[in-house]
């Protein structure tokens, strides 16, 4: 599987930001708008606005057209490709610790 390290470093990068996962939680709900995602943070809709352009520039949301509302929406592609890099370790490590504890276990019994 290929991965595209530039494209991993920027949403890790864009996720590194409270306010950023914050608004990728929100939108795991469904769609909404600056001002409805600017909402709950004690931060100007200019900055949300900026967090939400980084979120976009790592492949992270979307924004799309319905008349005057601009919505966001989650890219779950995006999302998978983090869920598969990361998986990846997290299946390597899980399977050193089970031959750990094969190995402890035989040591347990003599």
């Amino acid at each position: 599987m290929a991965v595209d390290e530039e494209a991993l470093d920027r949403a890790f990068t864009a996720l590194g930001d409270p306010v950023r996962r914050a608004l990728i939680a929100r939108l795991s709900r469904g769609e909404a708008t600056v001002n409805e995602l600017a909402e709950p943070f004690p931060i100007t809709k200019q900055a949300v606005s900026r967090h939400i352009q980084v979120l976009e520039q790592a492949g992270l949301i979307t924004r799309s057209r319905d008349g005057q509302r601009r919505p966001c929406h989650l890219v779950p592609s995006a999302l998978e490709a983090l869920t598969g890099w990361i998986d990846t370790y997290r299946l390597a490590t899980e399977r050193s610790y089970r031959r750990l504890d094969a190995v402890l276990e035989t040591l347990e019994e003599k």
